[in-house]
């Protein structure tokens, strides 16, 4: 009796030398830092503040939850480095290093955070319970995004982070907190959402 043993075929192209999970995971890297720059595009500038309403913070969480952790991470960081090196992928196709440590930088470093805990938290399942997608989501997006925009932004700009019309948090957070709590809630439901409809249909 002669045993086979099952071979993977011959590379037919430079392409087939590379595993197909890895392709998978810088497609998915790639995707998700489209998808970031893309809802950075939406801007609705307050006149007060150097800090306008964004796409950002919703973007970012919900490729931090799809992707995980590392890939999360990953596409949040392809997208702050094409956005330095020249591509228009921050607020209004803005681009480029001064752009990326000016006034919102804070935020856009926040938000490679952000992506990285939620997606941790999502590998442990609390993606899949509203409770716990809404409650990560709120927490990340209050201490990281927030509280990295408006320090960064207080620093910039030379204000205190509390007191008065002119502070961090009346330019940086009081703006936004309706806002974002809807876009935290829509994150943090969508999620949960699209699990129950893989289940069911799968």
């Amino acid at each position: 009796m002669t045993s086979t043993v099952a071979t993977a075929p011959a590379p037919k192209v430079l392409a087939d030398l590379v595993p197909e999970a890895r392709l998978r995971t810088a497609g998915l890297v790639i995707g998700g830092a489209l998808l970031v720059a893309a809802a950075s595009q939406v801007k609705i500038p307050l006149g007060f503040t150097p800090v306008p309403i964004n796409g950002l913070t919703f973007a970012s969480l919900i490729v931090g939850a799809s992707l995980g952790a590392r890939r999360g991470a990953a596409a949040l960081s392809l997208f702050w480095v094409l956005g330095v090196i020249g591509l228009p992928f921050f607020q209004g196709a803005n681009s480029g290093w001064t752009y990326a440590t000016g006034a919102t930088g804070g935020y856009l470093v926040g938000s490679v955070l952000a992506a990285a805990i939620v997606g941790a938290v999502a590998e442990r399942g609390g993606d899949r319970r509203v409770v716990t997608s809404v409650a990560t989501m709120a927490v990340v997006n209050v201490v990281l995004i927030w509280g990295l925009g408006t320090l960064w932004l207080s620093h910039v700009l030379g204000v205190p982070v509390f007191g008065g019309d002119k502070s961090g948090f009346a330019m940086g957070i009081q703006p936004f907190i309706a806002g974002d709590i809807f876009k935290v809630m829509l994150a943090g439901l969508l999620l949960p959402a699209a699990w129950t409809g893989v289940k069911r249909w799968s």
